[in-house]
């Protein structure tokens, strides 16, 4: 079963269920991909899915760290709630190690030898890690790998 039908499947259990957050959390992200759908008149396969929950889940992260700064725990606690939802979707994530470990043979493919090497290694990077690490953290890897 593919991801986006999976999630519709679990938007109509979340129905049945009324389970009004985790229902909202569901229909915010049926629409999101509807609209990269609309957007690019393609149909989105499981990678571009990712690619969509990737965003959601950075958008919620930021929001998190803005309401946490205005003392707004409410609000916080809300987007922890979808963030929870969304992150369930996600495919296991590359530990650090494993993200150090391919940054390093990337750098070393693409022969990459200081900073200004670093939209080359960070183009390599997005194409071979997209989905399975979190970006910022391979920026990151990239930054201390060109730096070293």
């Amino acid at each position: 079963m593919s991801l986006k039908n999976q999630i519709t499947e679990d938007l109509k259990s979340a129905m049945r269920a009324k389970e009004m957050e985790r229902l909202a959390t569901i229909r915010l992200l049926l629409a999101a991909i509807k609209q990269k759908e609309v957007d690019e008149q393609i149909e989105l396969d499981d990678a571009a899915v990712v690619g969509v929950l990737d965003k959601l889940v950075k958008q919620r992260k930021d929001s998190i760290e803005a309401f946490e700064k205005a003392d707004r725990q409410d609000l916080a606690d809300k987007e922890k709630g979808e963030l929870a939802v969304l992150s369930a979707y996600l495919p296991e994530r590359m530990t650090a190690d494993e993200v150090i470990a391919a940054v390093s043979a990337i750098v070393v493919e693409v022969g990459a030898s200081g900073m200004g090497d670093m939209g080359k290694v960070m183009g390599a990077a997005k194409a071979r890690l997209a989905g399975k690490a979190d970006m910022a953290q391979v920026s990151a890897a990239v930054k201390a790998a060109l730096a070293g």
